[in-house]
């Protein structure tokens, strides 16, 4: 993984006569790919936030890596019966796992116009952290948070990403992807049980400078 890094920042700086540099950042809507234990869960918002380098591969090609700190994971909502001091009522639970990984997006960019692009590539993380949550909705209180256990889930991910961009001015443009995960979250997947994976959709801004 860390030759694949290696490699990425060779391969820019050798591209680096024609670049330009930016920054971006924006929200992510994250799940994990649903098996029958995951039947519940829902989306999770995150964020992600990172540099990229853009450098032509002609008139209206151009190929973009990016270095981005990014959120995965999903989230769950139920409700449960409580006993209180009023008798058994029902509250909100919520439960919350939460993936983040260092990522390496390379995107090749089709220039429609000067302005509007579209974009694919593959995106290879690395991951960082891995956390689980269980919250009371209706109180506010955080009954448990899990230690990170990274180490216990798979350390590579990729994923495969599509998209568009359009640039307001030279400089500012607003981004659109989604990132479909090709690996399976879990370092040692139980036989027969069905692989689970990060997907998320991002939106935000650019700065070329």
């Amino acid at each position: 993984m860390k030759k694949l890094f290696l490699g990425a920042a060779v391969a820019m700086s050798s591209l680096a006569f024609a670049q330009q540099f930016g920054i971006k950042g924006g929200m992510n809507v994250s799940s994990l790919s649903k098996d029958a234990s995951l039947s519940d869960q829902k989306s999770k918002i995150g964020f992600n936030a990172g540099v990229f380098m853009n450098a032509p591969l002609g008139s209206n090609f151009s190929i973009q890596p990016e270095l981005l700190y990014t959120q995965y994971g999903a989230k769950g909502n139920y409700t449960a019966p409580v006993v209180t001091t009023s008798g058994v009522v029902n509250q909100e639970f919520s439960s919350s796992t939460h993936f983040d990984y260092i990522a390496l997006p390379v995107m090749f960019q089709y220039n429609a116009t000067p302005a509007f692009y579209l974009e694919a590539g593959p995106e290879f993380g690395l991951s960082v952290s891995a956390k689980d949550k269980v919250k009371n909705e209706t109180t506010g209180e955080t009954l448990a948070e899990s230690d990170n256990y990274k180490d216990n889930i798979n350390g590579f991910n990729l994923g495969l990403g599509s998209g568009a961009g359009y640039y307001f001015t030279p400089n500012v443009g607003l981004t659109a992807r989604y990132v479909a995960g090709l690996t399976d979250v879990a370092k040692n997947r139980p036989s027969g049980s069905d692989a689970v994976r990060n997907n998320t959709f991002q939106v935000g801004l650019a700065y070329k400078f």
